[in-house]
């Protein structure tokens, strides 16, 4: 009887401490997405092949008697076996609206990247390993994961105006032959305001990081500035973006480094269940051995455009189409276009 009790006793007192463990709201949210890719590269050989996108993230947060809210997430594995984000830090919600990231928090100039609407699709035309031209606003605005990143409230010194400032510090790892980011600041902002009928988004960010490597130092770190502007008239989104930076360990050798330009424009267009994007984008950069300069430029220019079916709630049929020119170091290399068929499942 005794050991009844015992173990009476140890199930209660477990359950208990479950009971306080799981008192953390949790909810589920993700994707799947699956299609067929036929890819056909200019002077290559046309290949088709299936394309995954499979996404599931847990979202915990909980409120404190105060009424700041501390939340977290992370992602899971999908079925591919690739790893999903496990790195994810906490996020502590004020109750002025402000919030603050803390544990690999990222970089306040690439969260006020504005969007650019572009193919749906999963489709692309793969360019050469040492074609280093991008298309992404925010390319150079790079972080350690031992940084914070704090969000203003929103109306902050203006109607419609919220920033955000981040900052990380060196790992304290040794440094080796590839480049390393030791320590960034960043700022950005993003005003929303209404023109006439349409709703506008100017979004912007500046970021700065310092790295080292155990061998020849770079000539630019990494950096990034960035503006874009998005406007919504009712069912129409038309945005534009800028961008330029420079990067150190980029692409196929740790050591390389590289400056860039790009810039990026696109539509979308939503008709009852029906969505339709384009987008243009086209991106320059000079990459080099650390330390060295000259050489010719890479180049990277792609037009997509999709149509979007919602099949039903949460299942969403996909068409959609790239095309892509690209060079490296001055010649023409990798163009081609490909196709994308598929559907998207989210919950």
């Amino acid at each position: 009887m005794k050991k009844e009790l015992l173990m009476g006793t140890a199930l209660v007192s477990t359950l208990g401490a479950a009971s306080v463990a799981e008192a953390v709201t949790a909810t589920m949210s993700g994707n799947h997405q699956t299609g067929i890719e036929f890819d056909s590269p200019t002077g290559g050989t046309d290949t088709n092949a299936q394309s995954n996108d499979n996404n599931f993230s847990v979202s915990l947060s909980e409120t404190t008697d105060g009424g700041m809210t501390i939340s977290s997430s992370f992602k899971l594995m999908d079925e591919n076996g690739s790893a999903g984000d496990l790195d994810a830090g906490f996020t502590l919600a004020f109750t002025d609206g402000s919030k603050l990231d803390v544990i690999n928090a990222g970089n306040a100039s690439g969260s006020h990247a504005v969007s650019i609407p572009g193919s749906a699709g999963a489709e692309g035309v793969a360019t050469t390993s040492t074609n280093s031209a991008s298309t992404g606003l925010d390319v150079g605005a790079s972080s350690t994961v031992l940084g914070v990143e704090y969000h203003t409230a929103s109306d902050f010194l203006a109607d419609g105006l919220k920033m955000s400032f981040s900052a990380s510090t060196d790992s304290g790892a040794a440094a080796t032959a590839t480049y390393r980011v030791d320590s960034h600041f960043a700022l950005g902002a993003t005003y929303v305001t209404d023109l006439g009928d349409s709703a506008v988004t100017i979004g912007a960010g500046i970021s700065e990081a310092e790295g080292s490597t155990s061998g020849t130092q770079a000539t630019n770190d990494n950096s990034n500035f960035h503006v874009g502007l998005s406007a919504v008239t009712g069912d129409l989104t038309v945005a534009v973006g800028f961008a330029d930076g420079s990067q150190a360990g980029v692409n196929r050798i740790g050591a390389d480094e590289a400056e860039y330009e790009m810039t990026k424009a696109g539509v979308k267009y939503v008709s009852g269940d029906l969505t339709f994007n384009v987008g243009l984008a086209t991106g320059d950069s000079k990459d080099n051995s650390v330390g060295s300069s000259g050489g010719s430029d890479d180049s990277l220019d792609t037009t997509s455009a999709s149509i979007s079916y919602a099949v039903a709630s949460g299942v969403t049929a996909i068409l959609g189409y790239t095309s892509v020119e690209a060079s490296d170091e001055g010649s023409s290399t990798d163009d081609g276009s490909a196709w994308y068929i598929g559907a998207n499942m989210a919950f």
